[in-house]
C-alpha cells in the first residue's frame, strides 16, 4: 500500500476541486464484506493525471465520465484517473469492502451479552479508503451525501440528521468536510435524545449496556450542554452541523473521535460500577475536548498533517479550560499538570521529541508518529502561555478572526498565526517560533532573597530562551479554629522576555 506524501497530495490539491460524494452503503450482506457505491463529483482546473485511492475486497467496477476503467489497474489503494481534461467529471466506483476487526474503516463487533451486532467508521487519517473511494486528503473538502441500507431492527447514525424508508437510511447533507470525518454507526442502539437550543441532542451506545447510560444520562447531557453554551460565549461563529450526537462504541482503538456531529467513544466511558469524581472529570473532559474539535479541525481543518498539533493542542487546551469555567469540575488544571503535563515532559525529553509544530511532516505514516504527549500535552501548555501572554480578550478575537477567514475551509499554522497578530500589539510570530519551531523544555526556577524590615525580593533564574509570562502570588497565613490557611492577598504578572540563548 502506498502512503500519501505531502508532496502528491499539494500537487492534487493544485489539479482537482471536489464537489460531492454520493455514497451507498449495504450493511446486509454478511458478517465479513459489505457493498460500497461511491459517486465522485470533481472539477479538474487544468489537463492532468491524478488517482483515486480505495482499498477494496473486489472492485467490480469504475467509470470515469461515463466510459469503464479496468478495475485490475488498481495498484494497491491507487487507481489512475490518467489524461483528465479540465472540466467537470464523474466518477463511479462499485466495489465489496471488507469488515475491519481492529478498528480502522468499518469495525465490525457481535456483543457476547445478547449476540447483538454494531458497525462503526473510524477513518482518522488514511482509513476512509477501506469504506469508500476517496481523493483522501484533508484539504480537498466536499459535501458527502450517505445513504446506508441496514437490518430493520437497525439505527443509522452519520454525521447529520437521517431518514429511515424500507430498511434504507438517508443522511442529510454535510456542508464541506474532509474525508477523515465521516462517519457512519449502525446497530440496535439504545438512545436517550433531547433537544438543546434548537438542535437534536443524543447519546447511544450498545442495548447491553442501557441501565448504565441510563444512570448516567442527566450527567452526560448537562455537561454537553453547559460545554456547547460556553463554546457558544467564547465563538462567534455558531456550532455548524445539524445535530450532536454521542455513541459510545465497542473495541474503539482510540479514546474518542471529533466526526463532526457524531462523536464516537469508547464505550469503557459507560462506567459499569462504581467510579471515583477524577474518572468523571476525565470522562467531562474528553466530552469538553471532542466538543472543541467541532470549530478547531471539523469547521477549520488543517491543511496537511504537520498541523495536526493545532487541532489536539487547541481542543486539549479548550477542553480543560471550558470544563472549568462550565461545570462543577472546577480543578482541572490540576489534573492536567499531575497527569498530562508529564506525558508532555516525558516526551519532549527523549531522542524521539518534536517541535510542536514539525515543519516537516513528508507523508501520512510519518504524520502518525507525532501523535504524542508533544502534540497534545506540550502543546495546550504552550496554548495556556500564550493566553496569559496574549490575555484571554485578544486571544479569542484572534480566533474568531480565525474561524471567520476559514469557515469550512483549511488553513495552516501561518493563517493561524497571522490572524492572532492582527489582535495584539505583541510579536506573535517571534513567540511561535520561540514556542512551536523549537524542542526541548525551558527551566524556571524562584528564588526569594530576604531584604530590610521584613521585606522579601523574588527573582526567577531561567534555563532556556522562550519568553514566560508566568504568576506569583502573595498569601497570608489564616489562623483560625482549624489550625490556620493560606489565603490569597495579591496575585502579581512578571514577563520574562526571549533571550538569545537556546533552551
Amino acid at each position: 500500500m502506498s502512503v500519501l506524501t505531502r508532496d502528491e497530495a499539494q500537487t492534487r490539491a493544485e489539479l482537482l476541486d471536489v464537489h460531492r460524494y454520493t455514497i451507498e452503503l449495504d450493511l446486509t450482506g454478511g458478517d465479513d464484506t459489505f457493498d460500497s457505491r461511491t459517486l465522485i463529483r470533481f472539477a479538474a482546473r487544468v489537463d492532468g493525471n491524478t488517482f483515486v485511492e480505495l482499498k477494496p475486497a473486489e472492485l467490480r467496477s469504475v467509470t470515469l465520465d461515463g466510459h469503464p476503467l479496468d478495475p485490475e489497474a488498481l495498484d494497491g489503494n491507487r487507481l489512475a484517473l490518467p489524461h483528465l481534461t479540465a472540466g467537470e467529471h464523474e466518477l463511479r466506483v462499485d466495489a465489496r469492502m471488507r469488515y475491519s476487526r481492529t478498528g480502522e474503516g468499518m469495525h465490525r463487533f457481535t456483543d457476547p451479552t445478547d449476540g447483538e451486532t454494531y458497525v462503526y467508521t473510524q477513518l482518522f487519517l488514511d482509513d476512509v479508503q477501506r469504506v469508500f473511494a476517496a481523493f483522501d486528503q484533508p484539504d480537498l473538502k466536499a459535501v458527502f451525501e450517505l445513504s446506508v441500507q441496514a437490518p430493520q431492527d437497525w439505527t443509522v447514525l452519520t454525521n447529520g440528521i437521517t431518514e429511515q424508508a424500507d430498511g434504507v437510511w438517508k443522511a442529510a447533507p454535510t456542508p464541506l468536510i474532509s474525508t477523515y470525518l465521516v462517519a457512519v454507526a449502525a446497530g440496535p442502539w439504545h438512545s436517550v435524545r433531547t433537544e438543546h437550543r434548537g438542535l437534536p441532542f443524543g447519546l447511544h451506545c450498545r442495548r447491553s449496556l442501557a441501565p448504565y447510560l441510563d444512570a448516567d444520562a442527566d450527567e452526560l447531557l448537562d455537561i454537553t450542554r453547559a460545554c456547547f453554551d460556553r463554546y457558544h460565549e467564547k465563538f462567534d461563529e455558531p456550532y455548524p452541523f445539524d445535530s450532536y450526537d454521542q455513541a459510545f462504541v465497542p473495541e474503539f482503538n482510540a479514546g474518542a473521535m471529533e466526526n463532526p456531529g457524531l462523536v464516537t467513544f469508547r464505550d469503557e466511558f459507560v462506567y459499569r460500577s462504581a467510579v471515583t469524581d477524577t474518572e468523571r472529570q476525565t470522562r467531562a473532559m474528553v466530552i469538553a475536548h471532542e466538543m472543541a474539535h467541532m470549530w478547531f479541525g471539523d469547521l477549520v481543518t488543517l491543511k496537511w498533517w504537520d498541523d495536526i498539533w493545532l487541532n489536539e493542542s487547541f481542543a486539549e487546551y479548550m477542553g480543560y479550560q471550558t470544563l472549568t469555567e462550565a461545570t462543577r469540575f472546577t480543578d482541572t488544571w490540576t489534573d492536567f499538570g499531575v497527569t498530562r503535563k508529564s506525558w508532555g515532559y516525558d516526551a519532549d525529553q527523549r531522542p524521539s521529541t518534536h517541535p510542536v509544530a514539525p515543519e516537516a511532516v513528508d507523508d501520512t505514516a510519518s504524520a502518525l508518529l507525532n501523535f504524542d504527549g508533544i502534540s497534545y500535552a506540550k502543546g495546550a501548555s504552550a496554548l495556556r502561555q500564550l493566553v496569559a501572554w496574549l490575555g484571554e480578550k485578544d486571544f479569542l478575537a484572534g480566533i474568531n478572526t480565525h474561524f471567520a477567514r476559514h469557515r469550512f475551509a483549511n488553513a495552516t499554522l501561518a493563517d493561524f498565526i497571522d490572524n492572532l497578530a492582527g489582535a495584539t500589539d505583541r510579536d506573535v510570530h517571534a513567540w511561535a517560533d520561540a514556542w512551536l519551531r523549537t524542542t526541548g523544555v525551558d527551566t524556571l526556577t524562584p528564588r526569594i532573597t530576604p531584604g530590610e524590615h521584613g521585606t522579601c525580593a523574588l527573582t526567577v533564574d531561567r534555563a532556556g530562551s522562550r519568553p514566560h509570562r508566568v504568576a506569583a502570588g502573595l498569601y497570608d497565613r489564616d489562623l483560625g479554629d482549624d489550625g490556620g490557611q493560606l489565603v490569597l492577598r495579591e496575585r502579581l504578572h512578571l514577563d520574562l522576555p526571549r533571550t538569545d540563548a537556546h533552551p
